[in-house]
């Protein structure tokens, strides 16, 4: 049994190796990486820091500046959360079979991305993609639907407001007409905008580029949920899973889960499952309340943004004291093992960049607590293990500490571990050199060890006395069978000498003797520390500002 470990790829960035980097500049100027250029080499390199599984992101067709109305899609790139076609991948992605307006081969377009995932299978990976069921794009067709398949809004009766008989909502009457200038495009009656926007004139902050998908819900009629018969939108939905099932996803991380019905996912999740068991489906939510309404509905894990991110961020940044990191993962005991983890992804700021903290390394303490606090499933994201910034004015993006997901863009940190398909790491610098090994070997660690893959945890933040700084220190330990584990972290910007208690109940929950002396190796440095394993005595751990120990005890 090992943790799973996510690594989100973007392939658009990951591998472009074009160093130009002129904002808001054009594919043909900038470059774009393609499904080709994630070789096995590629992959390697990705198993290395411990991961099961890869995050394609990106991968279904979407709108781009290229193919589609400029001035309703965002950045020359376009949003990959903005679908024009479920059944299609980007054509940007496999540039040998695109051609004028991204018409040609299609299907070989989708043979690339099968092999994509065969190679990343036999490099002993699982696949994950996005599925968008909440909204597509404004200029949503699908040309490579199957035979027989129902095109979104085919049969739509746009004069009706709501109908579940409709895949979207209508404001009948009205066209299209947001808070700025558009040319080029027309749309009577406007569509409902894809964040809950019922009006036909969203603004620029809105998701102006898309549309709402309708499950049932008569969101203007009081919330009214007309499920039975089955409305339209989820049989579709439905068939776009199985598709992909199909071609061997593994699993799918499913954008803001929390804006279409539990009862669709309740209703989808079991009949994809009945023909692919093994499927597995992450939920990206952002209310506590019905956290389990969603797991209960058939989902594996959930993000777990608002608590565990926000508080581990709040804490690097010196906003928020360690001790309440307890309280994060106490408000979801019940359903921790299925809570995601994880420190950065497309939608987040950069760890190192000037809006969260500056320095890759300065997170390695709450690194180091995402990855081992819980058995649950821990994620990374491209260019995170090297320090990357995000500090460049892309384009769409600008200066914002995220990595552009809507412009072409080359990223300097991947490609300096890329080194034009190398994969070899030979133009890092020294930094992003320890860096990449810290994360290869904490995440190796939590994939692996018995006591952090399956054992159980216990908080020692409360039984903290004199000379712990619960506001700049964190401990827990971890133990399965005979492997036992101390995890203390420091978020100080000094090193400190930590006397950390381990109480009687620890010794007796835990099933650990009291020794006067334990030998005590830190799996991460390879330090030894030796001193009593008494709960009437603190055992020293000395650690240096902004890291952690993972502490064997013999």
């Amino acid at each position: 049994m090992s943790k799973i470990i996510i690594y989100q790829c973007f392939p658009r960035w990951f591998t472009n190796y074009v160093t130009a980097r002129v904002p808001r500049g054009d594919k043909s100027v900038n470059g774009c990486g393609t499904f080709n250029g994630i070789t096995t080499k590629a992959l390697k390199g990705i198993l290395e820091l411990g991961a099961t599984h890869v995050w394609y992101t990106g991968v279904l067709r979407h709108a781009t500046a290229e193919l589609n109305t400029p001035s309703i899609t965002k950045g020359k790139a376009g949003s990959p959360y903005a679908i024009t076609d479920y059944y299609d991948v980007d054509p940007d992605l496999s540039p040998t079979f695109s051609g004028a307006g991204g018409a040609i081969h299609p299907e070989k377009r989708l043979v690339e991305f099968e092999e994509l995932v065969a190679r990343t299978h036999k490099a002993g990976l699982k696949v994950i993609i996005d599925f968008v069921p909440n909204h597509v794009s404004r200029e949503y067709r699908s040309s490579c639907r199957p035979a027989g398949i129902e095109d979104l809004g085919e049969k739509d009766h746009s004069e009706w407001a709501f109908s579940p008989l409709n895949n979207f909502y209508y404001i009948p009457g009205e066209a299209f007409s947001p808070q700025f200038d558009i040319a080029g495009y027309h749309e009577f009656p406007a569509k409902v905008t894809g964040n809950d926007c019922f009006n036909a004139h969203p603004s620029e902050n809105d998701w102006y580029e898309t549309v709402k998908l309708n499950y049932g819900v008569h969101y203007m009629g009081g919330g009214e949920k007309q499920f039975d018969p089955i409305p339209d939108t989820w049989r579709k939905m439905c068939d776009i899973l199985l598709f992909w099932a199909g071609k061997g996803v593994d699993a799918f991380r499913v954008d803001m889960a929390h804006m279409v019905p539990v009862e669709f996912f309740d209703w989808a999740i079991h009949r994809v499952r009945a023909v692919f068991p093994d499927v597995q489906f992450i939920a990206e939510i952002y209310d506590p309340g019905i956290y389990r309404q969603y797991l209960n509905a058939g989902f594996d894990y959930l993000y777990d943004k608002v608590g565990m991110y926000d508080y581990l961020r709040g804490v690097t940044s010196r906003d928020y004291s360690a001790e309440g990191i307890s309280y994060q993962w106490q408000a979801v005991d019940d359903i921790r093992e299925h809570m995601l983890y994880f420190l950065e992804n497309h939608d987040e700021q950069r760890i190192a960049s000037g809006f969260f903290c500056g320095s890759g390394r300065a997170a390695e303490p709450a690194m180091i607590v995402a990855a081992t606090l819980g058995t649950n499933p821990v994620m990374i994201y491209s260019g995170q293990e090297l320090g990357e910034k995000g500090m460049d004015v892309e384009g769409f993006s600008g200066m914002d500490g995220r990595t552009t997901i809507f412009d072409y863009w080359g990223v300097r940190s991947i490609q300096a571990w890329t080194n034009n398909g190398k994969f070899d790491g030979a133009n890092l610098d020294d930094e992003q050199r320890e860096l990449r090994a810290f994360y290869c070997k904490l995440l190796q660690i939590a994939k692996t060890n018995p006591a952090i893959t399956k054992g159980k945890m216990y908080d020692l933040e409360y039984a903290q006395g004199e000379g712990f700084n619960r506001h700049k220190q964190f401990a827990f330990l971890r133990k399965q069978e005979k492997e036992t584990l101390l995890i203390v972290v420091n978020f100080d910007d000094r090193q400190v000498e930590v006397p950390v208690t381990i109480p009687a109940d620890a010794f007796r929950y835990m099933q650990i003797d009291e020794k006067l002396s334990v030998h005590a190796e830190d799996l991460l440095s390879g330090k030894v520390f030796e001193g009593p394993l008494m709960a009437s005595m603190p055992l020293h751990v000395s650690l240096p500002a902004w890291t952690g120990a993972i502490l064997r005890l013999r």
